[in-house]
């Protein structure tokens, strides 16, 4: 008969064998892991050295090439833009480093700045649009009709637009007294801020984009009341250009995405989505030219773009007069 003490020994005699196992087991798998392990860490030690070489020559080469481009954008812009007044029209979140760098490269255009109007997140937050819809309807002139089916941001672009912009040359510089209590009234309202004197009407216009998507169930009803601003400030004047970083505002929830995906806006609007680069500024004075000229484009490299830049007119040479004749 088996006895409390075979099970016993039969006992320790499984954990044991199980301990063996396990010691003979580890010992043998220790040194190939082991040896694993660090041919890995010293793989991804290289392959992160090697990247991190790549990513010092490429910004240097970035670096390189933004001071050259920023030598040489007196010249490449002068004279483009003789004549035209520029209005600035800055969304909430966008950039002031990529609007001051525009503003200087306008100057040189040969542009004068008619002003700057920033918007604030009460003109593009939907709760607001019954307070929207009211202020316009009480401001508007009487003979302003809009179009059938027109939205509140539609009527607002509208409005603004005959206070800010002008196709006339011989107007640009000057108020419409149709419109002269507009931009106070948004300006009480809270919806815009203005600076300089963005009532002397002018030719063209630059928006610039927020550099954060807009986001949540709101997120594409802002982005198109930009578009429409937009699209407004350019049936008013000679031409508008939005601009905007091109991974954020030509992305998922941009505004320049909403005017890429709009038929009828990307046949008016012209858009560039690299004001962060030097190239892109002189970009943006191009797409202006154009616009004034009746034409229109995507520019930059994000999503949407047809080119990265408008195609360079092109000038009928001068007739020569040969010798003798």
């Amino acid at each position: 008969m088996i006895d409390f003490r075979y099970h016993l020994v039969s006992i320790v005699a499984i954990f044991l064998a199980l301990a063996v196992g396990i010691v003979m087991g580890t010992t043998l798998l220790q040194e190939p892991a082991l040896k694993s392990a660090e041919e890995l860490t010293a793989q991804l030690a290289k392959t992160k050295e090697e990247l991190r070489t790549q990513v010092n020559l490429l910004q240097g080469r970035e670096a390189g090439n933004a001071a050259f481009v920023g030598e040489l954008t007196p010249k490449l812009v002068a004279d483009e833009l003789n004549g035209e007044r520029v209005l600035l029209i800055e969304a909430p979140g966008s950039s002031t480093a990529y609007r001051e760098a525009q503003h200087q490269v306008l100057l040189q255009a040969g542009a004068a700045i008619a002003g700057r109007v920033t918007l604030t997140d009460k003109y593009l937050d939907p709760a607001n649009a019954g307070v929207l819809d009211g202020l316009v309807n009480q401001l508007k002139p009487a003979d302003m009709v809009f179009t059938e089916g027109a939205s509140t941001y539609d009527k607002a672009a509208t409005l603004l637009a005959a206070t800010l912009m002008t196709a006339d040359q011989s107007q640009a510089g000057t108020a419409n007294p149709a419109t002269a209590a507009v931009l106070d009234g948004f300006e009480t309202g809270g919806l815009l801020n203005l600076e300089n004197e963005p009532q002397k009407r002018a030719t063209l216009a630059v928006m610039f984009a927020p550099e954060e998507p807009f986001e949540g169930r709101h997120a594409e009803i802002q982005a198109d009341a930009l578009a429409s601003l937009a699209g407004g400030l350019d049936a008013g004047g000679k031409g508008a250009v939005m601009t905007g970083s091109g991974s954020i505002a030509a992305g998922p929830g941009g505004a320049i995405t909403a005017v890429r995906d709009d038929g009828d806006l990307a046949k008016r609007v012209s858009t560039v989505d690299t004001p962060d680069m030097p190239a892109g500024q002189i970009v943006i004075v191009y797409a202006l030219r154009e616009q004034a000229r009746g034409g229109v484009g995507q520019y930059g490299i994000g999503t949407g773009a047809s080119a990265p830049m408008p195609a360079l007119p092109t000038s009928s040479p001068s007739p020569t007069t040969e010798s003798g004749s």
